[in-house]
């Protein structure tokens, strides 16, 4: 189990059949300092962060949110930009940890935030392959194994030794959900992964996790596109502001987003 604070982190622990939820927020909340003029670099940040001439303003990305998701179940998060969706995801992966309240986890977690954001454009696809393995707590020998699998699922053929800057959006987009992917987390973050690449490779990465749900992995769906989180998910909420104004089933959760026509 994984318990996540303002003052701790821990590991991950596998969760067995009876095991409490797979994911619980309690009373999470997430505050950012922006700054209130904007800074053209580094340089300029240094000097007037010297002078004390640093003038901040207080975000509060998330405030007080509590929800629990079962194991194997499909939850989605839905609201519009800024709402605070990605940063949710962020304090599941413990990218991000909260000022306030805690999240406790169980099971491996898989994130699938930005496809391709810990790839080095300068080395091959194969290279990148280890590299992503390595993030995501594989060892060499377990990649080995999974290697060949990763290369036909992404489907970047002959491409795979040629340096990453070459491939096009969608090529990094497939070899990063195949790595993020290669073998069935207890559980998965999915933010807007159907947004990128074309229509086959979409419906691939359903297949993909539709196949994972089956064999009970957790599954965190954040997408903008209403229609596939009604027919993906067993449950839902609804971010407007860092606050949850919705949650319970899917469709009920979506018809009042829809509905809602306030910024």
């Amino acid at each position: 189990m994984n318990t996540l604070t303002a003052s701790d982190r821990t590991s991950n622990q596998p969760a067995s059949l009876g095991d409490p939820p797979a994911i619980q927020f309690d009373q999470v909340s997430v505050c950012y300092r922006v700054p209130r003029e904007r800074v053209s670099g580094i340089k300029e940040f240094a000097i007037r962060w010297l002078q004390k001439r640093l003038e901040y303003e207080t975000f509060w990305a998330l405030q007080e949110v509590g929800f629990q998701v079962e194991k194997g179940e499909t939850f989605g998060v839905i609201g519009r930009n800024g709402a605070g969706k990605s940063t949710l995801l962020k304090v599941i992966a413990r990218v991000l940890v909260p000022i306030r309240g805690r999240v406790i986890t169980r099971g491996r977690i898989a994130p699938l935030l930005e496809l391709g954001a810990g790839f080095n454009y300068e080395l091959t696809g194969r290279e990148n392959i280890y590299l992503n393995g390595a993030l995501l707590g594989y060892k060499r020998k377990e990649m080995d194994q999974l290697y060949p699998s990763i290369v036909d699922f992404s489907e970047i053929g002959a491409f795979i030794d040629a340096p990453m800057r070459t491939y096009s959006t969608g090529m990094i987009a497939r070899l990063g959900f195949s790595v993020a992917t290669c073998s069935r987390p207890g559980i998965l973050l999915v933010d807007e992964v159907l947004s990128v690449g074309d229509t086959a490779f979409q419906e691939k990465c359903l297949d993909r996790m539709q196949s994972y749900r089956a064999q009970g992995t957790t599954i965190i769906f954040v997408s903008h596109n209403m229609d596939v989180v009604k027919w993906f998910c067993n449950r839902a909420i609804w971010l407007k502001t860092g606050h949850i104004r919705a949650a319970g089933e899917t469709i009920g959760v979506v018809e009042q987003y829809l509905a809602d026509k306030t910024v």
